[in-house]
């Protein structure tokens, strides 16, 4: 059915690659050299990417004994039955071939640089959870998600429509990478016991409850500071807009070490939330800033 197709993308998920890609068109904005073709193969890529990235988890975390049962997150479209494994997996496969194939518009826009970013995203997304060597059974899940939702997302935004690199940008992409990690800290927070019996490696299976609520603190505090940095680096005041909402990253925060079993995908849901409303509220600062 269509509407378990849906599911499998995740739509609750995706504001993860909306939010780096519209930062970093409004840095390009500020920079003066904005477009709406080029920024819009961005969104779809980055878009896409992620869409096959859940996909392949979905089918990843089934076979290798992740989604169970006892599984305390919402249901998965492969370990409930409502998509058979083969269908998910040759489905993960088609999107990231459709992500490649897109991008191309991007090299043939820019540069070949762009091939090896794009190559490089797609690999990195399938072996988030797929391959020899899965990132997300290995504690790299983080380092994953703070590079690709976040850095390369941003700058590599910013490059197609600029055509060069810029440290302001990297600060911008570092904020939204650490804050779209405390979306995965909160889902590893909440499956640690699951992924441990399924040898699944999380920073917290590894290190413990307390590890994940001071990384929870951490990266709030580090997206702020990131945030800081573009403010002196640009001398814009309206880049400081979005520091009024970290309040309420920190009092999810503090939520975080008084809740545990299915009442974290209220938290979940809440600090994508915050991606998106720290995300439209640097957009607009940057823009005014110009």
């Amino acid at each position: 059915m269509l509407s378990d197709w849906i599911d499998a993308a995740r739509p609750k998920t995706l504001p993860a690659a909306v939010v780096p890609v519209t930062v970093g068109a409004a840095e390009a904005y500020r920079a003066g050299a904005f477009a709406l073709w080029p920024t819009a193969v961005c969104l779809v890529f980055a878009l896409l990417v992620q869409i096959a990235t859940n996909m392949a988890n979905d089918y990843y975390d089934h076979i290798r004994g992740a989604d169970t049962k006892d599984r305390l997150g919402p249901e998965r479209l492969v370990a409930s039955g409502r998509i058979s494994p083969r269908a998910m997996l040759w489905a993960s496969l088609g999107v990231f071939a459709l992500a490649f194939f897109i991008g191309l518009n991007l090299v043939a826009y820019r540069d070949w640089y762009l091939l090896v970013v794009g190559i490089v995203s797609i690999v990195f997304g399938y072996g988030y959870t797929g391959g020899p060597f899965p990132l997300a059974y290995r504690g790299l899940g983080d380092v994953f998600v703070v590079l690709f939702f976040g850095l390369v997302a941003t700058m590599g935004t910013y490059y197609v429509l600029v055509g060069e690199l810029a440290i302001s940008a990297a600060s911008l992409g570092l904020a939204i990478g650490l804050l779209a990690n405390n979306i995965l800290v909160v889902n590893n927070y909440r499956d640690r016991d699951t992924d441990r019996a399924a040898r699944k490696m999380t920073l917290i299976a590894r290190w413990g409850l307390r590890f994940g609520r001071a990384q929870y603190w951490s990266q709030l505090a580090g997206a702020a500071g990131s945030l800081l940095a573009y403010a002196w680096l640009t001398d814009s005041v309206w880049a400081l807009l979005p520091l009024g909402a970290f309040p309420l990253g920190a009092k999810l925060a503090v939520d975080l070490g008084r809740t545990d079993g299915r009442a974290l995908n209220g938290i979940l849901a809440k600090s994508a939330g915050l991606v998106l409303l720290v995300g439209a509220l640097l957009a607009a600062g940057v823009v005014l800033s110009a």
